[in-house]
C-alpha cells in the first residue's frame, strides 16, 4: 500500500494549500511575517524582495513542519502501541476504522457534510507591522499550524489516520504531506499574482480531492488498497520497461 500511500499523502498535502480556506488567506500571511503590505508584496517584483519572501516563507515553513511532524510522529507510535495492546485481527480492525474515518473526513472537505464545530478555528490578526526575524517567522509558523483553518483538518487527520494504520511508515508520510504543502508555499511566495486564477477553481480542486478521499476510504475499509496499490505498480513497472526496451 506504501507506494499509492505516498502520492495520496503528497496530493494531500497540495490540496490542503489550494483549499478555499487557506490559499485566500495566502498573501495576508505573507505580509504577516515579511512586514509588507500585500500591494507592496503584489507591485514590487524586486531580486530583493522576492528573496525575502522566499527566506522567510522557509523558516515558516519549518515552523509548520514541526508541529505536523510531531502529531504524526505521535499518530504512529499511537498506531503501534495499540497494534501491539491488542490481540487478534487487529490490523483489519484499525484499517477499517480508518477507512470509516478517511470517508466521513472526505464528505466533509467536498463539502456535503457538515461539522460546525470544526468551523471553530483561531486565525492570526493581520495587523500591519513591522517584519519579523527568521525565530519569529518560524515560531509564527508553529502558531499557523496550531489554529489552522477548517479545510486542511480533516485532510491532515485522514492522514494521521494512515500513519496509525501503518506506523511503520506514518512518518514518511506525514513528511511527504508537508512536502505536498510546502512546494505550491513556496512557488506562489515567487509568483504571487498567479494566485488569483486558481482562486476561481479552489472550491472545485477541494471537491476532487475529498471525492478522491471517499474512493480512498472505502479501499481501506474493503481491505482492497492493496491490490490498487499492487496493479498500479505492476503497471507502472510494465510501461517503464516497455518504454525502455523501444530506447534501446
Amino acid at each position: 500500500m506504501t507506494d499509492v500511500t505516498i502520492w495520496l499523502a503528497l496530493g494531500a498535502g497540495i490540496i490542503s494549500f489550494l483549499s478555499p480556506c487557506t490559499l485566500p488567506l495566502f498573501p495576508a500571511y505573507l505580509s504577516y511575517i515579511t512586514g509588507m503590505s500585500v500591494k507592496e508584496i503584489k507591485e514590487n517584483q524586486s531580486l530583493t524582495v522576492k528573496k525575502k519572501l522566499i527566506s522567510h516563507s522557509i523558516f515558516f515553513l519549518i515552523g509548520v513542519s514541526t508541529i505536523f511532524i510531531s502529531l504524526g510522529v505521535s499518530a504512529s507510535y499511537l498506531g503501534g502501541f495499540i497494534q501491539g495492546l491488542l490481540t487478534g485481527d487487529t490490523g483489519l480492525f484499525i484499517q477499517r476504522l480508518a477507512g470509516v474515518f478517511v470517508i466521513i473526513m472526505g464528505l466533509f472537505v467536498a463539502g456535503w457534510l457538515k461539522f460546525n464545530w470544526l468551523m471553530n478555528t483561531k486565525r492570526m490578526n493581520f495587523k500591519q507591522r513591522s517584519s519579523f526575524n527568521y525565530a519569529g517567522t518560524f515560531f509564527a509558523g508553529m502558531g499557523f499550524a496550531a489554529g489552522w483553518t477548517p479545510c486542511i483538518g480533516p485532510i491532515f487527520a485522514s492522514i494521521l489516520m494512515l500513519s496509525a494504520t501503518n506506523p511503520t511508515q506514518g512518518i514518511l508520510y506525514t513528511v511527504v504531506y508537508v512536502i505536498g504543502f510546502a512546494l505550491p508555499f513556496l512557488i506562489f511566495s515567487f509568483f504571487l499574482g498567479s494566485t488569483k486564477w486558481i482562486l476561481k477553481y479552489s472550491e472545485k480542486i477541494l471537491k476532487v480531492g475529498g471525492t478522491v478521499m471517499i474512493a480512498v476510504g472505502v479501499l481501506l475499509y474493503t481491505g482492497y488498497m492493496t491490490r490498487v496499490s499492487t496493479m498500479l505498480l505492476n503497471l507502472v513497472q510494465d510501461t517503464w520497461l516497455s518504454n525502455l526496451g523501444l530506447i534501446f
